[in-house]
């Protein structure tokens, strides 16, 4: 199977793709200047990489959840994808990311911390499933 994470940002949205799920890289992040454009370039990315499944990284527990939750699932419903869609805790993965960051020379918001972050993510969700050992 086929996946790509997706780290929704306001500002940036991290993506990362996995074919063979002991593989995880990150692959160039969205810079939003709209929904709409963001949303058509998503789906650009996975019609390109042909993945049958999305994971989103949603915040588990507190009182945004519900409206993460909401916004995601109106931005899925732009990107118009017919696959399946997962959800994962995101929990401290933009921290982990940044961490994973530190050796860079000059660190810019750029969007390889979302997309990192959207790596850690479906790394995330493939080992809680059972389909990546590391």
């Amino acid at each position: 199977m086929k996946y790509i994470a997706i780290d929704l940002g306001l500002k940036r949205i991290g993506l990362a793709y996995s074919a063979h799920q002991d593989i995880v890289i990150p692959l160039p992040a969205v810079i939003r200047k709209n929904r709409n454009q963001a949303a058509a370039e998503v789906k650009k990315a996975l019609l390109e990489w042909e993945v049958d499944a999305v994971v989103i990284g949603v915040p588990l527990g507190g009182s945004s959840e519900e409206e993460m939750q909401r916004r995601i699932k109106h931005f899925m419903n732009l990107v118009a994808f017919e696959g399946e869609l997962f959800y994962q805790d995101e929990a401290g993965s933009s921290l982990e990311a940044e961490s994973l960051m530190k050796g860079e020379i000059k660190y810019i918001r750029d969007g390889r911390v979302d997309s990192i972050s959207a790596m850690i993510i479906l790394q995330r969700y493939l080992k809680k499933h059972g389909k990546i050992s590391t």
